[in-house]
This record gives C-alpha cells, structure tokens and sequence, in this order.
C-alpha cells in the first residue's frame, strides 16, 4: 500500500482490509511512523513516540475487535498507558510512569487499536490552544502560522496531517470541538457519565470531562463510542444506551429537526464576520436538509456562566500543581506561567465560593432543558473567530517580567482581581465562548465541519443536543456528511511519505 491509499482510508475502512487480509497490522503501522517522521517535525503533534508497543501490537498473531489493526494515538492526559508516563503536558510529569491502563485505553487496546504514541496537550489541558514551556508550540497542518485548538490540539493536528485516521481526545470545556473546528474534522463530546473516565479519577472536574476522539469520519466517531461507552461498574454513572449500536445512526437519516441558533457570544465579546456566516451557511444547509431553523438562544447569563466555570477550573488547576508538586518534588516555577497564574487564583477559591459556583451549574442546565423542550438541538458557532496564530496568547513581556516574583509572594488574591487575570480569561474564552455551556450542563455536543474561510482555513459549527442525543447528533452529522462531504478536502502538503515495502 502507498500511502496515498492509506490517506484515503477511515479507520474503519482500514480495520476492514485488516479483517479481509488485504493488508497486515505492521503495514500499516510503517505507513503512520513514516507519516510521523516526515510531517511532525513542522507540527509537533506526538509527544511521545511508542514504536515498540505499537511494533508488539501489529505483530501479534490475532487481530480482533472492530479495529483491528489501524494505527493509534493516544491524548497525553489521563489516557494513561502501564509503564509509560502521562505528561499532561508538563515538564515534572515526563519521568512518572502509569501503573495501569485507563478505562480507555483497555478498551482501545480490546478493539484492536495499534497504540504507537501520545499526542501533545497544553499543560493540565487547560487552554484552548496547545502551546507549552515543555512542548513548545502545536500547529495546524492548514496553516502552521496557526493553532489546531486545543486542548486536544495534537490529536487534531496528527489525524488532519494524515498521521491516523482517528485519535484520542477529551473535553472538559471545548477541548474536542475546538480542535475539530479548527481542523476540519469531526468531534463529538459524549453527555456526561456516557464513556467512564477510571479508574484513577471517576468524575474530573464535576462531571465536565468527557472522554472520546477526534476523526476525518462520522462512522469512526459512531464506532468508538460503542467501543467507549459500555458500563463501567466502578464509575459514578450508569448511563442508558440506545437500544441500536451507535454505528447504525450513521445509516439511519434523522427525522425532521427543529434547530434553534445563535451567533451571539454569551459574553456579549465580538464574534468574527467568519463565524456568523458558518453558522448562517449551516442554517440554510439544514433548510435544504429539511428541518425547521430559526434564531434562537437560551436565556442564560453567560458572563456569569464563565465566571462560575473558571471559578471550578483554576480551582482544579490548583489542585494539579500541588499533587504535582507533591509527587514529583518540583516547584511551582517549573511550570508554565500561565498555569501559575491559575493555580494561584485557584487557590484563593474559598469552599463556599466553589460550592456556590458549582450550585450555579444547576441553573444553566434548567435553561438548557427549557430550550431542548422547543427545539431538538441548538446550533452556534465552535469558535468565536478563526483558529488563533501561535502566539497570539502568549503573556506579555511586561508580565513575564513582573508575575514570577508576585507569584512568590503569594500574590494570588491580588491577580484575581487584576485587569492581567481579567485578560487573561477574557482571552481564553473570548475566542471560544460557546463551548463551557455542554460541558457545564453535561450534554452531548459536536463540532462539525461545515464550512472553510475565504482563506482557506477550516470553522466548524457547534451543535448541542438534550440528555441522550448522541445517536441524533451523529445521525444528523452522517446526514450532512452525504450533502457536504469533508474527508477529501486536506490541508496542501508537499512532504508525502513514499510507499514502505511489506515485511
């Protein structure tokens, strides 16, 4: 196989070559570490490189589960894999090894998947970029000027670059379908409680993470969350199925919807020219479809909403740092900067604040289900403008300068009123206001993508479904996949790994 056949292929196209025995494991997998080696030099994706378990999973002499055979990476956060450590993204990481395999990647590795390595993440994943002190800077195969998101940045980057066809991600605020639509592919975040996150954490960040993939195709995504989603008996949630198989919704049109949309930041912030028109070229897309689109948008403060998110989010940043600092003897300095910084904000979050915070999440997801009882799925742009630059966020030099020493000092109540920390989320969210509302209410939500700027570089449009949906959010996007096909279109590379021969 060249690998221009290989680009063409899905996983599950692949795994079914692998099942015909048209093509073995170990091929493919030459095919993906040679694609690695020529194309991640210039977008740094894969933050560990694991040749020799992928080498001992393509050589073995079975191959079963429904994907068998094709190449795999992993997120490096809270995908751990035995004896290999899980960064997060953070220098004091890199040298702990995982004692056991997560939920996740057991069943990964039960499907057939040949794990080779693990993609880059921004520290404790907590922006929607993925540019690190220890990692440095991700960039998007469309544009290496600009970011593929994050904080599933180097999952998204590895399967837009052609690398694999599918790749582990999570979202605990965005961090599947900001990567998608900044990338041109498909991402679906799981409601909450559906996929387990064990054993080493049962509910991170209050029910807000959700573990899943990032794919070029919807069927890949339908196939891992029937990989994904059995019940875990240790985990805090036992969450109904559908009594079909996620994968049929691929093949099953959706009924006539009823979509309500917006382009309006619920932080009253600027959305870019771009993102409105996204959103407006998919509401005349679902006209043509057949459904019932209109402007609408639930009646949430979503100022506030961020305030109580991030309240919860440097809270648990907080809380990283420390056990970090504790298991690895490192200091707070080894870190990046702008984790410092919410680490120290986080750790002026009295219980009563964090708990009211938390209370608040109640309100949102009531006004949530009130919009689910009128329209079917709510429809707004993934981002607030097109992917940033690299760069773009990075603190300025005056506070480089200053922040470290007031850090120190213990300075945290002092930031967490200053115009820097204000910036500082207003900046992180601004560009990606959209995407906290799924996470804090636990609904399903995805990034499909629907639309490409007048420069070429992809935007994806954000739907949110009620409790359960999945399998209609999935049905609607194999709909608009058949009117609007994406996996063809692909960012111009002229670094195109030649033809490996068998062994």
């Amino acid at each position: 196989m060249r690998y221009e056949e290989y680009r063409e292929y899905d996983a599950v196209g692949l795994a079914e070559l692998v099942g015909r025995g048209e093509i073995h494991p170990t091929e493919l997998l030459r095919l993906a570490l040679e694609r690695c080696a020529r194309i991640d030099p210039s977008i740094n994706a894969v933050s560990l490189l694991m040749e020799q378990v992928g080498t001992e999973l393509a050589q073995r002499s079975e191959h079963t589960g429904p994907l068998a055979g094709v190449p795999f990476l992993l997120k490096d956060l809270g995908q751990d894999f035995a004896g290999y450590p899980t960064s997060g993204g953070t220098g004091p990481l890199r040298s702990v090894r995982a004692e056991r395999n997560s939920v996740t990647v057991d069943r990964w590795l039960a499907a057939g998947l040949v794990i080779f390595g693990k993609t880059t993440t921004p520290e404790f994943g907590s922006k929607g970029i993925t540019e690190t002190r220890t990692f440095g800077a991700t960039r998007n195969p469309w544009d290496p000027s600009r970011t593929p998101g994050g904080s599933s940045g180097g999952s998204a980057a590895a399967v837009a670059a052609g690398i694999v066809p599918v790749a582990g991600a999570s979202d605990g605020g965005g961090s599947i379908r900001i990567p998608a639509a900044c990338t041109g592919l498909f991402g679906l975040k799981p409601g909450r409680g559906l996929v387990p996150s064990g054993p080493a954490v049962g509910d991170p960040l209050f029910g807000a993470v959700s573990e899943g993939v990032l794919s070029r195709s919807v069927r890949d995504t339908a196939v891992m969350l029937d990989i994904l989603s059995p019940p875990d008996p240790g985990a805090p949630y036992h969450v109904p199925r559908p009594d079909r198989p996620f994968r049929d919704a691929v093949t099953a049109p959706p009924r006539r919807l009823r979509i309500g949309f917006t382009s309006e930041s619920p932080l009253g912030t600027t959305v870019d020219a771009e993102a409105v028109r996204a959103v407006e070229d998919a509401a005349e897309l679902l006209e043509t479809l057949g459904h019932t689109v209109e402007p609408a948008t639930p009646a949430f403060d979503g100022r506030q909403l961020a305030v109580d998110f991030m309240t919860v989010w440097t809270a648990s940043v907080a809380t990283e740092l420390d056990q970090t600092c504790a298991a690895t003897r490192s200091a707070p300095g080894d870190f990046d900067l702008d984790t410092q910084v919410l680490a120290a904000v986080g750790r002026t979050v009295g219980a009563p604040d964090l708990v009211r915070a938390h209370a608040r999440w109640n309100d949102y997801t009531r006004v949530l289900a009130e919009f689910h009882d009128r329209y079917d799925l709510l429809l707004t742009p993934t981002l607030g403008e097109p992917p940033l630059r690299i760069g773009q966020n990075r603190t300025p030099a005056l506070a480089e300068t200053l922040l470290p020493p007031l850090l120190r000092f213990g300075a945290g109540h002092v930031l967490a009123r200053t115009d820097f920390y204000r910036d500082l989320v207003t900046a992180s969210l601004s560009a990606v206001p959209f995407t906290q509302l799924a996470n804090i209410t636990g609904r399903p939500a995805m990034s499909v993508p629907t639309y490409w700027t007048a420069s070429g570089l992809p935007l994806g449009t954000q739907f949110v479904g009620a409790p359960g949906s999945e399998y209609l959010l999935l049905q609607l996007a194999a709909e608009i996949e058949t009117a609007r096909p994406w996996a063809a279109r692909r960012p111009a590379d002229t670094s195109v790994p030649q033809s490996i021969p068998a062994r």
